[in-house]
């Protein structure tokens, strides 16, 4: 592993700790929506975020030497004795392991996400987009329906949240991936479905390019629709999050769907450049969601007798 994981024994509260910096680290956008939770929810989601991003650098690291696969294995060994009660010195598990028994998180969902970064070691092409969604199911969906038992939908709305959440997973995957084109190239894989190359008649090769050519442009704004359609059947989910959640999930919303605008504003350039939200730009979203997260908070607080 990279030397941000450690290997030696740590408490409960530094498991959490440590999930908190990977979150703060790897996931700015999300980790400043997440200061919009309610205090007791941000640990939950940063454990459920730093085992993701744990996992994820086993597959995905630059700089992680040795067998990927059995390091995975080895992982996937470690969360099988902690979700079973026993004993593990692994730093992220505990802060994981506990937040996934207190909300009932489903241990499917926990397997097809570990099944997707499986797939990250030997598949580097998808054929067709309902392929790819296949990958993301795992990989980006399940992340969503883990997430929502933390962020409290509405009572009788579970089974409603759900979808919303997974098409919410969904979307930030495919804003992901169309950023980081040329990133996922020189690791050796392309997200983008090769029905879709074909169609618009760009060659992998053209991924590697120093610009995108037209083709490339005009592929980049096909899939950018294709994800604007995950965000518009997420957002039905939003209102049925307890109030407290909203904010926070109003922001990513914003966030991550603001990628898209700064690659059309790039003229569709994912190769040259990174491109990002502003500073400016990610501040004034959060302090614009601030005001409804805390009196959301408090409304809450009030009717559950925590305070007068």
């Amino acid at each position: 592993m990279t030397s941000t994981i450690r290997t030696t024994p740590v408490t409960l509260t530094a498991s959490y700790e440590l999930c908190r910096r990977l979150n703060a680290r790897h996931g700015r956008s999300y980790y400043l929506a997440t200061l919009l939770l309610p205090a007791w929810k941000r640990p939950h989601v940063h454990a459920l975020y730093g085992f993701a991003r744990y996992a994820d650098e086993i597959v995905d690291s630059f700089t992680m030497t040795g067998d990927r696969a059995a390091a995975l294995d080895a992982l996937t060994s470690r969360l099988a004795c902690a979700l079973a009660g026993g004993q593990t010195d692994d730093p992220v598990l505990p802060a994981f392991t506990q937040t996934v028994r207190s909300f009932g998180i489903d241990h499917a969902d926990v397997e097809a996400f570990l099944r997707s970064m499986r797939a990250d070691l030997t598949v580097d092409r998808y054929a067709t987009y309902d392929d790819l969604l296949g990958y993301m199911e795992g990989s980006a969906a399940v992340i969503g329906t883990m997430m929502l038992p933390v962020l409290e939908p509405l009572p009788g709305m579970a089974d409603r949240a759900r979808e919303p959440a997974r098409q919410l997973g969904l979307a930030f995957q495919l804003t992901n991936f169309l950023r980081d084109v040329a990133e996922d190239l020189e690791r050796g894989r392309v997200y983008l479905p090769l029905e879709d190359l074909d169609r618009f008649g760009v060659r992998t090769e053209d991924l590697g390019r120093p610009a995108p050519t037209r083709a490339l442009r005009e592929l980049l704004a096909f899939e950018i629709e294709r994800a604007r359609v995950h965000y518009r059947l997420a957002l039905e989910g939003v209102d049925l999050l307890t109030p407290s959640s909203r904010p926070c999930i109003r922001a990513a919303y914003e966030l991550y769907g603001g990628i898209l605008g700064r690659i059309e504003a790039a003229r569709h350039d994912v190769l040259g450049i990174r491109v990002a939200v502003p500073r400016r730009r990610r501040l004034a979203i959060f302090a614009r969601h601030l005001l409804a997260a805390s009196a959301a908070d408090r409304a809450e607080r009030r009717v559950s007798g925590r305070v007068s």
